[in-house]
């Protein structure tokens, strides 16, 4: 088959991409940002530096092709989308192009990354919370920003489908961390600004981190391999319904310190900020749907991921190599 990618220069786009690319599909690729930014970039794609928020450069990537990922958006951690909200839902543009250029290109599925930001904020006000159901998305009180892009966009892909006959595919990412994304810069996640801060810390001997909010707030996180599996899986389905991929192993900020630190071999304190954006107190995954429809459940465990993802990032900082496009701030 022959597959657009749309935000191939990101993380879960790259990821993706290289996935793709080893069971045989013959890939398209485009993104924002110029290629030498990219994350992962690979010579075997047809690739595009180009802004798809323009719609005749989504007909132009998306012509011939059969299927569509649409992974791009403009975001980052709390601490971007939270003082770009104008800019998170100019993204809106982006699924709009692609679904108008789908039907012109005759597109046969079409798949929408949303987030868990679109679910409704008061059942986010405790730390330790139930698992969000699919339907607790409504009545409608998403992140503010980019929530509502994401919110928005997925009605979008469900009225093409109805309207339309449009084959459609849409999952709510829970917090995906792992390596081979951004670890500095200001769009960075959690995970990775906190290895981040370790491995800084251990390497110049300091004892001290920042740490946004009181530590206490929690969310849960999924890797990058549990994502792209169940994207595909999901994607490759008969099913139209709208489910949650993410873990349902809930964490405050400060135990993912703790099991950092661990990893680390390195004990740090914490100076807690508390005037920085925090987002909602707390945030996890309810995985009942997608396990009755599929049997899916997350096999990566949040240790094992951020052991990984920690040494990718220490790694990264010691080389000496350019990491101009992990810092980044495209």
């Amino acid at each position: 088959m022959k597959i657009l990618v749309a935000g191939a220069g990101g993380f879960i786009g790259g990821h993706l991409v290289k996935d793709l690319l080893a069971e045989g599909h013959e890939l398209v690729c485009a993104d924002l940002k110029p290629i030498e930014f990219w994350f992962q970039s690979f010579e075997n794609c047809k690739n595009f530096s180009l802004d798809l928020k323009e719609y005749e450069n989504c007909l132009k990537v998306s012509e011939g092709v059969d299927f569509i990922y649409n992974m791009a958006c403009n975001m980052g951690g709390m601490g971007f989308i939270e003082n770009n909200k104008a800019e998170c839902m100019l993204s809106v543009l982006i699924n709009t192009n692609f679904l108008r250029a789908s039907l012109v290109n005759s597109v046969k599925r079409y798949f929408f990354s949303s987030s868990a930001c679109v679910y409704n904020g008061s059942k986010q006000k405790e730390t330790f919370v139930e698992g969000l159901k699919e339907t607790d998305a409504y009545p409608a009180d998403p992140e503010d920003g980019y929530g509502w892009e994401k919110l928005f966009s997925e009605r979008m892909c469900r009225h093409f489908t109805e309207d339309f006959g449009l084959e459609t595919r849409v999952l709510r990412y829970h917090n995906v961390y792992g390596p081979e994304g951004t670890y500095d810069g200001g769009r960075e996640k959690a995970p990775a600004a906190i290895c981040r801060k370790i491995a800084n810390a251990k390497l110049n001997n300091e004892k001290i981190i920042d740490v946004w909010g009181d530590g206490n707030q929690t969310r849960s996180f999924m890797y990058i391999d549990d994502c792209v599996k169940g994207t595909n899986m999901v994607f490759n389905s008969k099913s139209s319904e709208v489910y949650n991929l993410g873990s349902d192993e809930q964490v405050s900020i400060n135990q993912m310190i703790d099991i950092i630190e661990g990893i680390a071999d390195y004990k740090v304190q914490r100076n807690y900020q508390l005037d920085k954006p925090k987002g909602v107190r707390g945030r996890s995954s309810d995985n009942s749907k997608i396990y009755k429809d599929f049997k899916w459940s997350p096999s990566i465990k949040l240790y094992d991921g951020l052991k990984t993802t920690y040494k990718w990032i220490y790694d990264q900082i010691t080389s000496g190599e350019n990491t101009k496009k992990f810092t980044n701030s495209y």
